[in-house]
């Protein structure tokens, strides 16, 4: 159990730097990368054309670039689908802790980054999915 926790933290920040690094490609200034509260988390901090986005990376690991290419054929496994209400609740507490204590007052927004990998061949795809409440 210890094990399969550790390997899915590992897995985690992997998708994490791949995100940064997209992130970074597409000209977003990182902010801050692993914004901790008590009641919250945000991956990935990041600002573009004078908007904050707090992103929200999700990652899943597949064997083989076949087996990545086939759920994404049949939409299975979709790591996106794990941001649920809750999850959204507790980001949207941090957010506003981060723009409190940055005293932030511009424009921001939520975004979510599903990521999906094959660790043992270096493959990765990003689904950017931008502003996720409007």
């Amino acid at each position: 159990m210890v094990a399969k926790k550790q390997n899915n933290k590992k897995i985690g920040n992997l998708g994490e730097q791949i995100v940064v690094n997209y992130l970074k490609n597409k000209d977003f200034v990182i902010l801050e990368k692993n914004y901790w509260r008590k009641w919250g988390e945000i991956d990935v901090i990041a600002k573009k054309n004078n908007v904050v986005h707090f992103v929200e990376v999700k990652t899943v690991s597949h064997e083989t670039k076949a087996q990545l290419q086939d759920a994404v054929r049949h939409g299975t496994w979709r790591p996106e689908e794990q941001v649920h209400q809750f999850k959204l609740h507790q980001i949207h507490k941090a957010l506003e802790t981060w723009i409190g204590d940055t005293n932030y007052e511009g424009d921001w927004q939520i975004d979510v980054a599903a990521v999906r990998i094959v660790p043992h061949e270096t493959y990765a795809t990003v689904k950017f999915i931008d502003n996720v409440i409007e």
